[in-house]
């Protein structure tokens, strides 16, 4: 499903997560399922996380795209705003995700921008549009997370996908 890109995040956020020793571009990546999926983060940062996904391996069976598939795309992407809002202290975990399918798509890609609604000390709330490759919307969806503090041995259950 083509190269892995490395995603683009501001050097303060690099090197906030350097200094714990934290590979931000994997632990940012789309994991595994979006990894199968094909899902590639092309721009992350609190205020706009961008990601696409190729539509091919995708479908359900009438060939269209399926819902699914926009849900995880949508949900990583808001995961990622979360978590850069939440900053290195702070794990994101989604609570809410609310998908509308507008329109089918076959074949290409697709493109996901998530931009913030609300970014508190305790929930952040992201709005995901995407479209197809002529800028139609496919699907609008809003994402929920709780950001919950940090605690001890959280790390060994971040799971990253291999390169």
């Amino acid at each position: 499903m083509g190269e892995q890109q490395r995603v683009q995040f501001p050097q303060e956020v690099i090197d906030e997560y350097a200094a714990l020793g934290v590979d931000l571009p994997a632990l940012f990546s789309a994991g595994h399922l979006g990894t199968r999926m094909g899902v590639q983060i092309v721009e992350a940062s609190a205020e706009r996380v961008v990601g696409t996904m190729p539509v091919e391996g995708n479908t359900q069976p009438y060939g269209l795209l399926h819902g699914g598939a926009s849900a995880v795309l949508a949900e990583t992407l808001g995961s990622v705003g979360s978590m850069l809002h939440g900053g290195s202290s702070k794990i994101a975990v989604g609570v809410d995700l609310n998908c509308t399918h507008h329109r089918g798509v076959r074949s290409g890609s697709v493109t996901g921008v998530a931009t913030p609604v609300h970014r508190g000390r305790s929930t952040a709330t992201y709005d995901i549009v995407i479209s197809d490759e002529e800028g139609r919307r496919v699907c609008s969806a809003r994402l929920t997370c709780l950001l919950r503090d940090v605690k001890p041995g959280d790390e060994a259950h971040i799971q990253t996908p291999k390169a």
